[in-house]
């Protein structure tokens, strides 16, 4: 048995991240990756890439990281209400102005993608790992995207499966079969640090595979969206007590119990 995690969009939530990489000890994961956006939002951009780095986990580059590692212009998202645009410039300027120079020449060096490879005795699977799409660091690749666009470029990939972040939202998807192509899936791994679903969770995607000899097939692989509570209390004190706007802690806040 293999069991492979995969985490993304940390986005400087250190409990968050923390309470995650707890929960992959206990699954006794044999590897971890991470799909990128380590920094902006909450107030630990640093040990956040430090217990990244110290841990040795191979992490691809997400959109946030990119504009934190070569100082690139942020640029106004029109989904964005005139509130949430100035929190966001205000918590990107936050973390330009925390985060180390030997930080940032990491966040410089990751790369843009990974692949997994499994070989079974009459098949093999090409599992893509990117942080948004295989096209761009930050297209939004939802649930109900396009099937046919979303097959086409996993078939310019010759991925079989596809597991993403950014847009904070997991998800599992089985594209349609097609005569003589075998089937596709699609994951999202959610977001461990700035989830957006109803239960803001911490999330990430374990996957395991099991069986052996004529046993071992696709069929012997699983996929699970896992998801973790952590203290997110502690997370918006810290947001509130750093110069990042409340508004990131009021989202935070939603995921409460009403008193």
């Amino acid at each position: 048995m293999l069991k492979i995690a995969v985490i993304s969009d940390i986005h400087a939530n250190l409990p968050a991240l923390q309470a995650v990489l707890s929960d992959i000890e206990n699954r006794q994961a044999d590897q971890l990756f991470c799909l990128g956006d380590l920094v902006d939002f909450a107030p630990w951009p640093n040990e956040v890439v430090d217990l990244i780095r110290q841990n040795r986990i191979p992490t691809l580059m997400g959109n946030h990281d990119e504009r934190i590692a070569f100082d690139l212009p942020l640029v106004p998202l029109l989904k964005h209400s005139a509130a949430e645009t100035s929190a966001r410039v205000a918590a990107i300027d936050y973390t330009r102005q925390q985060i180390t120079p030997e930080n940032k020449a990491f966040l410089a060096s990751l790369p843009r993608q990974f692949r997994l490879n499994f070989s079974f005795p009459d098949a093999s699977i090409s599992v893509l790992l990117t942080h948004a799409s295989p096209r761009s660091i930050d297209e939004y690749i939802y649930e109900n995207h396009d099937p046919d666009d979303l097959m086409a470029m996993m078939d310019d990939q010759k991925a079989d499966v596809l597991i993403m972040g950014h847009t904070h939202q997991s998800y599992r998807r089985t594209l349609p079969n097609r005569p003589g192509f075998p089937a596709k899936t699609a994951i999202n791994c959610g977001s461990v640090g700035r989830s957006k679903e109803a239960q803001p969770l911490a999330t990430y995607l374990l996957i395991t595979t099991s069986g052996a000899g004529e046993r071992f097939g696709p069929d012997s692989i699983t996929y699970e969206l896992i998801r973790v509570e952590y203290p997110v209390e502690h997370t918006i004190d810290g947001i509130r007590q750093s110069a990042i706007p409340d508004f990131y802690a009021n989202f935070l806040a939603r995921a409460l119990p009403v008193e």
